[in-house]
């Protein structure tokens, strides 16, 4: 298949925006060969890419770059010496985010200080479990420093995935 934009393999389309979006070299981690890609019907672009039945992004339409699912967050965050675009919150944060809430300022507990507003970014708690995932709207060094204000906008947290898959059972 040739792709609109010059990719003739969607594969490593997916992957080269991966290095862009993350770091080099990630996209393959990220991505392996047997993923599978949903296509949009109407545009015929990447839509969806899922590993074993699990969705692990979304590639937006409006900048080309990938929105993760929990499982795209859990597993980039695992490959080694990856530890990057994370906010870890308080405990006492933890349900809140957990259920979708947004991160603040005040409830930062450390962060990648290379974090640049708008960027997507990794939510985890003290044990370095992966609790949400969501758009930066502060800098790491801000997320730091202020102690008022929204720093993380989540877009989805991880009791949400668990009830959507118990509903499913």
């Amino acid at each position: 298949m040739v792709m609109p934009d010059g990719f003739s393999d969607p594969i490593k389309k997916i992957r080269s925006i991966a290095d862009y979006q993350f770091w080099k070299g990630v996209g393959e981690m990220l991505f392996p060969d047997n993923v599978t890609l949903v296509f949009s019907k109407k545009t015929g672009r990447i839509k969806y890419v899922y590993l074993n039945g699990e969705m692990l992004a979304t590639l937006r339409p409006s900048d080309g770059l990938f929105s993760l699912t929990i499982s795209g967050a859990k597993r980039l965050f695992e490959i080694d010496g990856a530890k990057c675009l994370w906010v870890k919150v308080r405990d006492e944060a933890v349900y809140f985010v957990e259920s979708g809430g947004n991160v603040f300022a005040k409830h930062v507990a450390d962060v990648d200080e290379e974090i640049r507003p708008a960027e997507e970014v990794i939510v985890i708690d003290g044990k370095d479990r992966v609790i949400a995932v969501g758009r930066a709207l502060l800098s790491g060094r801000e997320m730091k420093s202020f102690k008022r204000g929204a720093a993380v906008n989540v877009r989805m947290g991880c009791m949400r995935k668990v009830k959507k898959e118990n509903g499913k059972k």
